[in-house]
């Protein structure tokens, strides 16, 4: 990762095209391929992995193509399972009947129906393999693909579940479209099966779950992995980001499941509403306006009291707007709001304070102390009642009436730390859509300045996920979480960076913090306090520069929820021209030559 000033001035064209991306980073020379074959000889485990390739219906360019990028493969320890439907390709049983007599890692099985589960569970069947990689077949694999996932498997023997990055290639062989992925993020694969291509998996996992379900049509793919994940722990799921993975775009006639395609709506929803049983999670399957499946979490039987946590200095007009948001756009009914009062001197705050109090509607706590944000929080969180903490800004306005139940559904879920919503400026550009680590900045704020709608890198603005960090803006967690980790760092931390930091220390735990796009609000930033501007306040932002630095170096250089192939510049991943990836085989290149491409 690199900071937002260093990015602009190390990389000035930000918008490079893909082509060139490719070039400069994607290009295999014959020096690279003769050190990975170095490489792959003083490998000590040589795992066979079989490649599944379920077939109907298939054009027979595109079948070639395929079987022929598998051929390709540097890492020659494989097998090719293909699995077809002779009634569907009578056409094509000659050629592939020539292709097992031109390699014999290649192995042909019959199949009954033109299904892609009954195909690859036919295929699944001749394969004796340690691992299986899923290739469909119009699609490709790139040479270096296997090569990369057997070095993946030799430093890490144990993994069940291999996934890639991947793009899309055209009918002319252009490639475009990339996705670079995050790492392992259990609730964004709810909603996206991130992890398709290149997907490996442990053949006994796979066999022990009895393979692909018929009755998951489209979505049998998605099925396997959600059921491979609730199988085995987190730590036996891997993310290569590296581009493995070429998914051909062609006319959907030739897709092999293009007649089943008006049931996969049904299909994902069931789907996931079967995982939600299987994980003895409370919930619905539905579909959100903009048609992906979105897991509505239900709120706790015993309805957990939450604690609206509230820090003020004057700002009438914005806790006003802020309260009568929430008093009137609250579904949820069993919260107490606490505002802390931190040294106001106007008058009518002191008297809209005093109201409030005496109807009921707040509590109103006294912070006689200079402004200190981590300690006004750790302050009011003492003496909150609640089972859960909402920690809220006095210039945020509510905009979804069931924000509260989409939060908490969240957060009292095992396992989840800190949650944070989607904020918009009152100019319907997004604020906040979560925060990205940054190795010399610290931290950004997603799509931020974007606008309102934006779909984001690959639709990710419209997807609950798992990100490292949530602004405290608008943040819900567990209390006994919140204090557990020692609240907010007050000491080092008064006012910037102090609920990354939070975060941070939360996931440290080994909680996962998550941001939903589904509690919506309007933020004004920093209206009452005013911004960082003059010289006291900026060496104060420097000094908890710096300590962030010092203390998460090595997480503000990794963050798991984006991707080291991408750059941040003013709240958009861009492509780096320079990628912070390892590259395996660049020790096995001779001392005199240089790597041309990679």
């Amino acid at each position: 990762m690199h900071g937002l000033k260093e990015s602009f001035v190390r990389y000035k064209n930000l918008s490079m095209p893909y082509e060139r991306w490719i070039s400069l980073n994607d290009t295999l020379s014959d020096k690279d391929r003769d050190a990975i074959s170095r490489h792959i000889s003083k490998l000590s485990n040589h795992p066979v992995i079989s490649v599944i390739m379920p077939c109907c219906n298939t054009p027979e360019m595109w079948l070639r193509r395929s079987i022929e990028s598998v051929r390709s493969q540097l890492y020659p320890y494989w097998e090719l399972c293909i699995a077809y439907y002779p009634s569907a390709m009578p056409h094509l049983r000659a050629l592939l009947e020539e292709y097992t007599r031109l390699d014999e890692r290649i192995r042909l099985s019959l199949h009954e129906q033109c299904n892609a589960a009954v195909a690859s569970n036919s295929a699944l069947s001749i394969a004796e393999g340690e691992f299986l990689a899923f290739l469909n077949h119009n699609d490709e694999l790139p040479q270096h693909a296997l090569y990369t996932v057997a070095v993946v498997l030799n430093e890490k023997p144990f993994l069940d579940l291999i996934y890639s990055d991947e793009d899309k290639i055209d009918e002319n062989g252009l490639r475009f479209d990339p996705y670079f992925k995050p790492d392992w993020n259990p609730d964004l694969f709810t909603a996206q099966n991130f992890v398709r291509y290149l997907c490996v998996y442990r053949a006994e996992t796979v066999r022990a779950l009895g393979g692909f379900l018929g009755d998951c049509k489209e979505s049998q793919d998605w099925d396997l992995a959600l059921r491979v994940t609730e199988s085995i722990p987190a730590s036996h799921i891997h993310h290569i980001p590296h581009i493995l993975y070429h998914c051909r775009t062609i006319p959907p006639a030739s897709s092999m499941m293009q007649n089943e395609k008006p049931r996969a709506d049904h299909d994902v929803i069931k789907m996931l509403q079967d995982h939600l049983n299987r994980t003895s999670l409370e919930g619905n399957v539905i579909r959100d306006i903009s048609g992906n499946a979105r897991i509505q979490y239900s709120i706790p039987s015993h309805i957990p009291t939450v604690s609206i946590i509230i820090p003020t200095f004057n700002g009438l007009s914005l806790l006003c707007r802020c309260i009568k948001s929430i008093k009137n756009k609250t579904l949820y009914s069993n919260y107490e709001i606490i505002i802390v009062d931190n040294q106001s001197d106007d008058s009518n705050t002191l008297d809209y304070l005093n109201s409030l109090e005496k109807s009921g509607i707040a509590r109103i706590l006294k912070y006689n102390h200079p402004f200190n944000y981590s300690a006004i929080n750790n302050f009011a969180a003492e003496k909150a009642g609640g089972e859960f903490l909402c920690l809220m800004n006095n210039d945020i306005e509510v905009i979804s009436e069931d924000w509260l139940n989409e939060m908490l559904g969240h957060a009292a879920r095992p396992g989840i730390g800190a949650v944070g919503a989607m904020l918009y400026y009152p100019d319907n550009t997004i604020q906040h859509a979560g925060v990205i680590l940054l190795e010399s900045g610290v931290a950004g704020h997603l799509y931020a300045g974007k606008k309102r709608g934006t779909a984001g890198y690959h639709a990710r603005t419209c997807m609950t996920q798992n990100l490292s960090a949530v602004t405290a803006a608008c943040l819900l967690i567990r209390a006994s979480t919140y204090r557990d980790v020692g609240g907010f760092d007050e000491d080092n931390l008064p006012i910037s960076f102090n609920d990354v930091d939070f975060c941070l220390r939360v996931r440290e735990r080994g909680f996962r913090n998550l941001w939903t796009p589904f509690a919506e609000f309007y933020h004004n930033e920093s209206a009452s306090r005013g911004s960082d501007d003059n010289k006291e306040k900026k060496e104060r932002f420097q000094r908890e520069t710096l300590h962030m630095l010092a203390r998460w170096s090595h997480e503000l250089n990794n963050d798991p929820a984006y991707n080291p192939n991408l750059i941040f510049y003013y709240g958009w991943p861009y492509l780096a021209p320079e990628p912070q990836v390892k590259k395996p085989w660049i020790p096995y290149l001779k001392k005199e030559e240089t790597s041309e491409g990679f």
